[in-house]
């Protein structure tokens, strides 16, 4: 554990993490808590922060290493070591992503001073001591790339201000704008993303979808996806979906996933009606007492 070590990514510097992420994604739906695209999503925020473990005594995952060795962006990231997990803060869960083989015990030990009174949750990293949160578990559902029919537009620059209003209304208490939208696009992670709106037939905004590009051959990711509350019940949410789908399937991924609480049974009908199936459920660990 001596070799591992944890850097603190400021928006700016997380080309290593974003690229060691596409290297672990699978060409179906991710099995670890971060894709690319959640960081992507994250990167809204002016003052975001993304942590890399890295090791250097670890050679596995060639690609990752690569990347690490020709990034000069990332401060205190050397050279010699290979990125081993991701993670964020997420509110009061630390979301983690790891290599295939990371010793993930190291890492929680490492992520210990993370996890203070009130960060409650992990989502992809085991922590002794804590239990699986069933109450609560997530759905993972995936989509086969087919033939699609779909309402959405692609959204440009004119439609900025209503993507961010469609977020607002979709999602109690959300203070999404259009600065933080463009602070997204203009990430390292920007050139990933794929966002469908679609509009009433009378030209009002009605739904929006943002996908995440994972690289040819890996898997695409939605995040997020909502529908303006005055305007449910018409197809508009799915048509946002699929319309995302197509986009990241012509860029070339191989499928696309997306997650949702089980008790959020909306989303849950709407993916399925959007042409996705569960291929399993993710749950949280939760420190006893806890959340």
């Amino acid at each position: 554990m001596a070799s591992l070590s944890r850097h603190r990514l400021s928006p700016a510097d997380t080309g290593p993490a974003l690229r060691a992420l596409r290297s672990w994604t699978p060409p179906d739906a991710p099995s670890g808590s971060l894709h690319p695209g959640d960081v992507g999503w994250l990167l809204r925020r002016d003052d975001a922060t993304v942590f890399l473990w890295t090791d250097a005594r670890t050679d596995t995952r060639a690609e990752a290493r690569a990347d690490a060795q020709t990034s000069a962006r990332a401060e205190g990231v050397t050279t010699a070591a290979a990125p081993v997990a991701v993670g964020f803060l997420d509110g009061p869960v630390l979301r983690v992503t790891a290599a295939p083989d990371a010793d993930l015990g190291a890492l929680a030990a490492d992520a210990e001073d993370l996890l203070v009174p009130g960060n409650d949750a992990t989502d992809g990293l085991p922590v002794p001591g804590w239990e699986p949160d069933t109450e609560e578990p997530w759905l993972v559902f995936s989509w086969t790339p087919e033939p699609v029919s779909s309402r959405a537009v692609q959204v440009t620059e004119s439609d900025t201000a209503d993507r961010a209003l469609v977020h607002r209304a979709a999602f109690t208490g959300s203070t999404l704008t259009a600065d933080h939208w463009r602070t997204m696009k203009k990430s390292p992670a920007g050139h990933l993303a794929v966002e469908t709106l679609v509009r009433t037939p009378a030209g009002e905004p009605a739904a929006a979808a943002t996908g995440w590009f994972g690289g040819t051959g890996r898997c695409g990711l939605l995040e997020p996806v909502g529908t303006h509350a005055d305007h449910r019940g018409h197809g508009y949410g799915r048509d946002a979906v699929r319309g995302a789908c197509a986009a990241l399937a012509d860029r070339g991924a191989s499928a696309v996933a997306v997650l949702t609480p089980a008790s959020n049974e909306a989303a849950a009908a709407l993916y399925r009606s959007a042409g996705f199936t569960v291929v399993r459920e993710n749950l949280d660990w939760t420190r006893p007492g806890g959340m």
